[in-house]
């Protein structure tokens, strides 16, 4: 990236809050992703910091953020992003979010609907499809404590050596390892129970939702991304779904001058409504 970003830290009630900051102009917070943290964005914040004053926060527990021994929640990311906000005196923001962070994203808002002016997302978390992906309860199983299938697989691996089936065996902890690389992000989808997650599920506020919304989606990702985002296309009032061709869950990598076009349409679209 050829922007020259100004990194800073603040300590919060809930803990120390570490961001990337750069430009002038109407204010984007980019929320990032389940497995990612605030960097997901530079790509895209190099096509928009010149028109938009972009802030790209690591949540509480990701990145360079404070990762303090807490039990984490949907709830209490939105708090921490709202004492963000408050000490920085942010309001009248924009909201660019993907996966997790579009979760946490959609819940500030229908909490603080004056100070959102719109929202962006990419595969949108927070909503049930009617079909769960099948290696959903699989991932949850692989990173459940105690590590009953850790255990059991790792006892299993030398026999399936010597049987040569281990590959499949071997995929599964190489699997683990990379979800447990983000523990925050295993506790909030995994490790917590389920009638906790599904409390915090949004889709029957969804049509509450007044401000403006994009949701930009690649046509390759997986169903069950591609089905949540039309959750939000069919639920959110003033929507507006766009499905990308031929690309999948690397839309921001691999096109972020076609996606920093849309969010520039999708914003002055708004601004000039006012």
């Amino acid at each position: 990236m050829n922007v020259t970003l100004r990194n800073s830290r603040i300590k919060l009630p809930l803990g120390k809050m570490f961001w990337r900051e750069v430009g002038k102009g109407p204010i984007l917070i980019f929320l990032h992703g389940t497995w990612k943290e605030g960097s997901q964005w530079l790509p895209l914040i190099e096509h928009l910091h010149e028109n938009y004053h972009c802030f790209a926060p690591d949540l509480l527990g990701f990145g360079d953020s404070e990762k303090p021994k807490a039990h984490y929640s949907i709830q209490l990311e939105v708090e921490f992003l709202s004492q963000y906000l408050d000490a920085l005196r942010l309001s009248e923001v924009y909201l660019i979010a993907h996966s997790l962070g579009a979760w946490v994203a959609v819940t500030y808002a229908l909490k603080n609907i004056e100070r959102v002016k719109g929202i962006v997302l990419f595969a949108p978390e927070g909503v049930e499809t009617e079909k769960p992906p099948q290696n959903l309860q699989w991932m949850r199983w692989l990173v459940t404590r105690p590590p009953i299938a850790y255990t059991i697989l790792r006892s299993l691996l030398p026999l399936a050596r010597l049987l040569k089936l281990h590959q499949g065996i071997e995929k599964s902890l190489d699997k683990r390892e990379k979800l447990l690389a983000s523990p925050t992000a295993c506790q909030l989808l995994f490790q917590r129970r389920a009638v906790e997650i599904k409390a915090e599920l949004i889709e029957s506020s969804l049509d509450a939702l007044i401000v403006p919304m994009l949701i930009i989606q690649g046509k390759n990702d997986t169903p069950d991304a591609i089905d949540k985002a039309k959750i939000y296309g069919k639920k959110v009032p003033k929507s507006q779904l766009v499905l990308i061709d031929k690309i999948g869950d690397d839309l921001l990598d691999e096109l972020p001058n076609l996606v920093a076009k849309h969010i520039d349409d999708f914003i002055k679209s708004h601004q000039s409504q006012v």
